[in-house]
C-alpha cells in the first residue's frame, strides 16, 4: 500500500461543485503533489481550464520540459470509456509516480463510480495505483428544490416506512448509485439554504446511504486537505459493499436521455443580459447544466458563467491570453436539446 499512489475519486451530479472543491484542494495543497485528471461531458474542456486558472498548475504546456498535472477525458461520460480513454492516461501517470503524491480523478456528473473503480482491479494498475476514497458531492441546493426528490418530507417518510420504494427516474438511481459508492458526503452549496432545509436535505442523504459514512458540510468547496485525503479505503477491495443500481447489468447507456452542445461567439456579452437569456433557456428546454467562458466587452478578464437550473454564478477567474482569441465558449448539457434554438437564441442577443 505505502508503494502505491492513492487516487481519490470525486463524483456527484452536474453542477454539484466537484471543481470548486479540487481548485480549492490545489490552492490549498500543503506541498503535495498533486495530479488531477478531469472527465468532462461534452466537447470543450471547461473544467480542466477552470482548474488549470488556479494559479498552482502550470498553464503554458508548450514550454520545454514543462508537464502539466492536468489530464483531461472529454469524450463524454468516464464510467462507458474506463478502457478506450482512462486506462492509457492511468498508464501515463504511472510512468510519473515518483513526481506525485495524489491523483484526484473528477468524473463526470453523469458518471456511475463503480465500473471506473472496477479498472484499478487490472493488474498494471493495481500494481501502483489504489482507491484511497470515493467522496461525493451533494448539491444541497438543488435537491431542496427538488431536483432529485419531488417533495422532502414525503420521500424521507416513505423511505422509513417502505426499503423497496421504486425510483421513478435515472437520474434518481444515478443520484443514489453515486451515494452508495461513498467513503465521504460534501454538502455542498449550504449557504444557499437556510438551517431547516439543509437538515431535511441531510436527513434524506442519510436515508440514501447503505452504511454509515461521514458528512460534511461546505460553501464554495472549501474543505481542508486533510479531510479529503489520506482515507487508505482500498475502495477496489471491498466493492461488494457499495451497492448499485446498474450490478446486475454487463453495460448501461445513457447517452439516448442526456445530451451536451456547445456555442462558440466571437463576440462579447453583457453578463447580466446573457444570464437572463441562459434563465429562460433553461425554462423553455430540459437544461440541467450551463457552464464556460464569456468575453466581456472592455474586461481585460476571463469571466466564468456556471448554472444549474435557474441558479447562475459568475467570477472572473483570469486575465486573457495575448494569444488566445477573446471568444465566448459554453456547454449545455440536459435531455433532448434543440442546439439550433440555443444558438440562435444567443445570436440574437
Amino acid at each position: 500500500m505505502a508503494t502505491k499512489i492513492p487516487v481519490t475519486v470525486i463524483t456527484g451530479f452536474l453542477g454539484s461543485g466537484k471543481t470548486s472543491i479540487i481548485r480549492h484542494l490545489l490552492q490549498n495543497n500543503q506541498g503535495r503533489r498533486i495530479a488531477v485528471l478531469v472527465n468532462e461531458f461534452g466537447e470543450l474542456g471547461i473544467d480542466g481550464e477552470l482548474l488549470k486558472s488556479c494559479q498552482i498548475c502550470p498553464e503554458d504546456e508548450t514550454e520545454a520540459n514543462q508537464e502539466t498535472n492536468i489530464f483531461e477525458l472529454t469524450n463524454g461520460c468516464l464510467c462507458c470509456t474506463v478502457q478506450e480513454e482512462f486506462y492509457p492516461t492511468m498508464r501515463e501517470l504511472i510512468k510519473r509516480r515518483d513526481s506525485i503524491d495524489y491523483i484526484i480523478i473528477e468524473t463526470s456528473g453523469l458518471a456511475l463510480p463503480k465500473p471506473l473503480i472496477k479498472a484499478f482491479r487490472w493488474q498494471e494498475i493495481r500494481n501502483a495505483a489504489t482507491v484511497d476514497a470515493v467522496i461525493t458531492v451533494v448539491d444541497c441546493a438543488a435537491v431542496a428544490e427538488g431536483t432529485f426528490a419531488s417533495d422532502l418530507d414525503a420521500i424521507a417518510a416513505q423511505r422509513q416506512e417502505d426499503d423497496s420504494l421504486e425510483h421513478e427516474t435515472p437520474l434518481q438511481e444515478l443520484f443514489e448509485d453515486q451515494l452508495a459508492c461513498a467513503d465521504l458526503v460534501i454538502l455542498n452549496k449550504t449557504d444557499l439554504v437556510d438551517a431547516e432545509t439543509q437538515a431535511q436535505v441531510l436527513e434524506l442523504v442519510k436515508n440514501e446511504l447503505p452504511r454509515v459514512v461521514k458528512i460534511v458540510s461546505s460553501d464554495y468547496g472549501k474543505l481542508d486537505p486533510s479531510i479529503l485525503l489520506g482515507f487508505a479505503a482500498a475502495v477496489e477491495d471491498n466493492l461488494d459493499s457499495r451497492p448499485s443500481h446498474h450490478d446486475t447489468e454487463e453495460d448501461h447507456d445513457h447517452d439516448d436521455e442526456i445530451n451536451s452542445t456547445h456555442v462558440i461567439l466571437n463576440r462579447t456579452f453583457d453578463p447580466e443580459k446573457l444570464q437572463a437569456t441562459l434563465e429562460k433557456l433553461a425554462q423553455e428546454q430540459e437544461i440541467y447544466r450551463i457552464k464556460g467562458f464569456v468575453a466581456v466587452e472592455n474586461k481585460l478578464m476571463r469571466l466564468v458563467m456556471q448554472g444549474v437550473g435557474n441558479r447562475f454564478d459568475k467570477f472572473y477567474d483570469r486575465p486573457w491570453k495575448p494569444e488566445e482569441a477573446k471568444q465566448t465558449s459554453l456547454v449545455f448539457i440536459g435531455r433532448n436539446l434543440q442546439s439550433s434554438v440555443i444558438e440562435s437564441q444567443l445570436v440574437a442577443l
